[in-house]
């Protein structure tokens, strides 16, 4: 078994599509208005319109907010690419810190309230 993706969804997907073409560095694959992916080297985001889920009624996931899923981001230095992002943040949730086990991490949220955390790990 591989893991292969995370879908986010949300009403706007450009535009979610978009903040994650900014906070990656990477362009979106948009082969419909209501779905998009970024695909990295380990998985893939995927960003997603209701109209993709609503073969499942009321059980399909809803739009936005803080539900318990932490989008993350390895990456090589966390306070250089925060502080390349850090004008376009909206709502930043923790400004770069050392964590108790030792990785260093940026936490802020997307523009549907969904939180994102750049980190990197202990050499």
């Amino acid at each position: 078994m591989e893991f292969a993706s995370i879908r986010l969804i949300t009403r706007d997907v450009a535009r979610l599509a978009d903040f994650y073409e900014l906070v990656t560095g990477l362009e979106a694959a948009r082969p419909a208005p209501v779905f998009a992916e970024i695909r990295t080297a380990r998985a893939t985001l995927a960003i997603a319109d209701p109209v993709t889920v609503g073969m499942l009624g009321a059980e399909a996931p809803t739009p936005g907010g803080a539900s318990g899923v932490i989008v993350e981001f390895l990456v090589d230095d966390v306070d250089a690419r925060f502080a390349q992002l850090r004008e376009r943040l909206a709502d930043v949730v923790l400004e770069p810190t050392t964590m108790p086990w030792g990785n260093r991490s940026a936490l802020f949220r997307d523009p549907d309230g969904n939180l994102v955390n750049l980190f990197s790990r202990p050499a």
